[in-house]
């Protein structure tokens, strides 16, 4: 075995401790809830000694936070489309978005709670962000087709906190009481007030859709400068907000 080889062998080996403790912590969570996440359960679990858990972790903190990254990941492998522009319809690929949320949260209570309940401000995560872009794109898809009447941020984050808002009320029912009916008044009741469709608000929207519109397809206007585009882009962010 070469030298080079050798040494290689510690790292792969820690790799797969690694992936191996926060699958089976992810199965115990699932299994038994947060309260079955000991370091102690995880390591006879996993097959090793509880230090090998801090030395890899730090602690149980930081285990719980591998496995909300985790849980992340499953739930960006299971969206249907993963693109920077979403496809057809843009309301069309929302709702989709919201539906596949909703039934993640119902299908994995547990890890749902964690990584919305327990969020980890101090170290972002990579796949949560992620996600957040792909909710970002679709309502950009919408402000680009003038159907936005407020600014996109607080657009996608008023889905982001209803939809969780939404699994998060759900799991708190039993299981015989849970009506998926508030999933689907409650996505309308958002669009009604962010859009200007035909489930808009009533009433004149004013200037902030042709607002959101042009400041979403801002990049393509070529004719302006990069510094023309950017105090546009401030005045047109006045208009909307």
């Amino acid at each position: 075995m070469t030298e080079d080889a050798e040494a290689a062998r510690p790292v792969v080996g820690r790799r797969e401790m690694r992936d191996r403790i926060v699958e089976v912590a992810t199965q115990l969570l699932a299994a038994q809830g947060r309260e079955g996440v000991s370091t102690r359960s995880v390591a006879a679990a996993a097959g090793t000694q509880a230090p090998t858990i801090y030395r890899l972790f730090g602690d149980k903190a930081g285990l719980l936070a591998e496995v909300a990254e985790h849980g992340y990941a499953a739930y960006l492998a299971a969206k249907p489309r993963l693109r920077a522009e979403p496809l057809g319809d843009a309301v069309a690929e929302l709702r989709a978005g919201w539906d596949l949320h909703v039934e993640f949260g119902l299908a994995n209570p547990a890890l749902f709670a964690l990584m919305y309940g327990d969020p980890q401000t101090d170290q972002p995560s990579a796949s949560a962000e992620a996600a957040l872009r792909i909710l970002g794109a679709r309502v950009h898809a919408i402000a680009s087709s003038g159907g936005l009447r407020v600014s996109e941020r607080l657009a996608t984050g008023m889905i982001h906190a209803a939809a969780t808002g939404v699994v998060m009320t759900l799991l708190a029912a039993p299981d015989d009481q849970r009506d998926l009916a508030l999933s689907n008044a409650m996505f309308d009741a958002v669009m009604a007030s962010i859009s200007t469709g035909d489930s808009g608000a009533a009433g004149d929207p004013g200037p902030g859709p042709a607002a959101n519109t042009l400041r979403a397809r801002l990049p393509s206007l070529t004719a302006l400068t990069s510094g023309e585009r950017h105090v546009l882009d401030e005045w047109l962010t006045r208009i909307i907000e």
